[in-house]
């Protein structure tokens, strides 16, 4: 299970609190009628494969919504379940388990989705000397929950935002005037960060190269134009591939030696896993 970082922690018990608002504001009045002593067991069930991701979120749900709701996971983050496998019981005040429901699922199928899609990907190079990166193609407010999940499927994260790391892009660079000065000034605003340039030709990764940059951006190259670049500069500076990485085109580009694929669509085709919530055992 990839761990909780304090960021993330802070993150996920906003990111709850507020769904759980969302969802109930005034009171869940369709709970009320249900008994308030009555008790059950209800089950949830993955209706498709997937790879089970947002434990500490569901977890954070009933901490905030009642503590004496019993959760009993039987399988661990990051774990694969096959079609109609029972993973969770929850044991405890029927209303409560109800009115969480929603708000604990959705949760789960979302960071479920990214971080299935995170497995397959990462699977389609698995043993090769690269690793399968991330974007900032995310939901806005839920980035560290799906960054989470992507490292939880078995790929890795590019920079999280804006402020830890340079990724000079075409209009960054078209606004300096240069590759060579956008990466000088860089080097002045923060010493010490990673310098990632855009190119989109082989000159400009010449001028990338020769002016310091730490990591180059294959953007949309021809798999013959990307090999010459890493066999070029290979141990100058690490190459990562971007671009139209489909399921078939991904290994045609890890055969050229590049060091990082990245791949929006970790976190950009946002998808559910089919998740079911069924009683499994009702009040005497």
């Amino acid at each position: 299970m990839t761990s909780l970082d304090a960021q993330l922690k802070e993150s996920l018990i906003a990111q709850v609190k507020e769904a759980l608002n969302e969802d109930i504001q005034t009171g869940d009045i369709t709970a009320q009628l249900i008994p308030e002593e009555n008790t059950f067991s209800a089950t949830v069930i993955s209706r498709e494969k997937a790879v089970l991701c947002g434990i500490p979120w569901v977890n954070e749900v009933f901490q905030q919504l009642d503590q004496s709701v019993s959760l009993e996971w039987h399988f661990s983050e990051g774990d694969e379940l096959a079609p109609n496998t029972p993973f969770l019981t929850l044991s405890g005040n029927a209303r409560s388990i109800l009115t969480g429901e929603r708000t604990a699922l959705n949760f789960l199928q979302t960071l479920s989705y990214t971080a299935t899609v995170s497995r397959q990907y990462s699977m389609l190079v698995e043993g090769q000397k690269l690793s399968i990166l991330d974007t900032r193609k995310t939901i806005p407010g839920f980035r560290l929950a799906q960054k989470y999940a992507v490292k939880v499927g078995g790929a890795s994260n590019h920079r999280v935002g804006l402020y830890d790391a340079f990724l000079i892009k075409e209009n960054h660079i078209m606004a300096a005037g240069s590759i060579g000065n956008a990466i000088a000034k860089a080097a002045q605003i923060a010493p010490g960060k990673t310098i990632e340039v855009e190119t989109e030709s082989l000159d400009e990764v010449r001028q990338a190269v020769h002016a310091g940059a730490d990591i180059i951006m294959l953007d949309n190259f021809s798999l013959e134009d990307m090999k010459q670049a890493v066999e070029t500069y290979k141990g100058q500076v690490r190459f990562e591939a971007s671009g139209n990485m489909t399921n078939e085109h991904i290994q045609a580009v890890a055969a050229t030696g590049v060091d990082y694929i990245s791949v929006g669509a970790l976190t950009k085709h946002v998808q559910a896993i089919d998740l079911s919530l069924r009683v499994s055992k009702e009040p005497a």
